[in-house]
């Protein structure tokens, strides 16, 4: 043990694991100084050189970063304490929209399909060397790409839409390489950006999703890919339209070697359009959920893209789980070819919820935003006080420092189970908590 410092080992990974340990625990915080490499050698008795290669590794991880001269420090947001942690602990007898979830009483019941495809299970197990993929669910999954004008790929079966980007970007990328990423966007991917050892580049949204002057600049300055939420971004609500997708597309035609990743983990809760961006680059990747729809616990993505690109993660998946249950592939077939979800009903209940808080909050001079989805995105000028007035006030909301790089503050609320009496209060709360908001855009 290091007095101040909480660093011990002999090793490089030694040190590195015990840095990371600490970073995790809480006893090395975000933004704090480590020692200066030739010091920390000294104090544990090991080379300089075994320090730098320990600082070496948690760069890469996404641990610490290093300015210079000016030495390096835990990362403001490091990847092994997580965006999860910036949350707020509720209460009892505090109403909780701040966990992101969907409505259960609008997903589907899974014990008569499952005990369906179980049955068929037991008569016809599947077996190694089986095809990892379910005819059709293939079927069904290519027909509905097909209508929504998502180009012509191979497919592959992963544990949930995180699952596939994490493994996309492994298949092309190294540590160091620059990722373009929404700014608010979705605090998980970015916590896996810098996980992987990856630099995130934020690229300012609006209703319409990434706006291109700013997708353009993250792209002239080296960002290698993009990762863009088609529908239902989280935290805004956005959804990319039309003629924001034709402008994307063109700035994407300027860098044709980036590569491309889409999630559409919104398919089946909104009733916007698609408008993919897929075709124009040399190596993308689209990536659609059935978390939202058919529950969180399926673990279920599909996954098109480019050829190179789906054998690698098909390849790399192979080495490690395999394939993703055919048990549960043939429940969401089952799901879907049953109706058990009712896509437009689903939509248009989180859309009146979502509009009955937008237009509550309009009428007492607060903007927000919220296109698609089952979040709404509210500016506020002072996060952490809006976020303690309202839990206070009886309602918990996620603070925006889960979902932004450089974008101004703001408060996540999921509508998903707002019920119409608790709007107005609610709305109140809000407007009591942040008072009037510029109408203006949210980056």
């Amino acid at each position: 043990m290091l007095g101040e410092y909480p660093i011990e080992g002999r090793g490089a990974a030694e040190i590195a694991a015990s840095i990371e340990s600490a970073v995790g625990a809480g006893t090395l915080e975000p933004g704090q100084l480590l020692p200066p490499m030739r010091e920390l050698a000294v104090r544990l008795g090991v080379n300089p050189n075994t320090v730098a290669a320990a600082y070496r590794t948690l760069r890469e991880r996404g641990v610490i970063e290093t300015a210079g001269r000016r030495g390096s420090r835990i990362r403001p947001k490091p990847a092994t304490t997580g965006r999860e942690k910036v949350r707020v602990d509720v209460p009892s007898g505090v109403r909780d929209l701040s966990d992101g979830n969907p409505d259960p009483a609008l997903l589907p019941p899974l014990a008569p399909t499952l005990a369906a495809v179980a049955e068929e299970a037991d008569r016809e197990p599947v077996l190694y060397g089986d095809d990892p993929v379910e005819p059709e669910l293939a079927r069904v999954t290519r027909a509905e790409l097909d209508a929504d004008g998502v180009p012509e790929g191979p497919l592959a079966v992963l544990s949930g839409a995180l699952d596939a980007v994490e493994r996309v970007l492994a298949a092309h990328l190294k540590p160091g390489d620059a990722v373009a990423v929404e700014d608010p966007g979705w605090g998980r991917t970015l916590d896996l950006v810098s996980a992987l050892g990856l630099r995130t580049t934020p690229v300012g949204v609006d209703d319409e999703g990434p706006r291109p002057e700013a997708l353009r600049t993250a792209l002239r300055s080296g960002a290698r890919a993009l990762i863009v939420t088609d529908r239902a971004q989280n935290p805004t609500g956005a959804s990319v339209s039309a003629p924001r997708a034709r402008a994307l597309r063109a700035v994407l035609r300027e860098h044709p070697q980036t590569l491309l990743v889409e999630d559409d983990h919104g398919h089946g809760i909104v009733d916007l359009p698609l408008h993919p961006l897929a075709g124009v680059t040399h190596h993308w990747a689209f990536v659609r959920s059935a978390a939202k729809a058919y529950g969180p616990d399926l673990r279920h993505a599909v996954l098109t893209g480019d050829p190179v690109t789906v054998d690698r993660v098909r390849g790399r998946q192979r080495l490690g789980p395999g394939w993703v249950s055919l048990l549960l592939q043939r429940t969401v077939v089952r799901l879907r070819a049953s109706g058990a979800v009712d896509g437009p009903a689903v939509a248009a209940a989180y859309r009146a919820r979502r509009e009955l808080l937008i237009d509550a909050l309009a009428e007492r001079g607060v903007r927000a935003h919220g296109r698609s989805g089952m979040n709404v995105w509210v500016p506020v000028p002072d996060e952490t006080g809006a976020v303690a007035r309202l839990l206070h006030a009886g309602w918990a909301v996620s603070p925006g420092a889960r979902f932004r790089l450089d974008a101004p503050p703001g408060i996540r609320i999921t509508v998903s189970t707002l019920a119409p009496a608790e709007v107005a209060p609610l709305a109140d709360a809000i407007a009591s908590a942040v008072g009037p908001t510029p109408m203006r855009s949210y980056v």
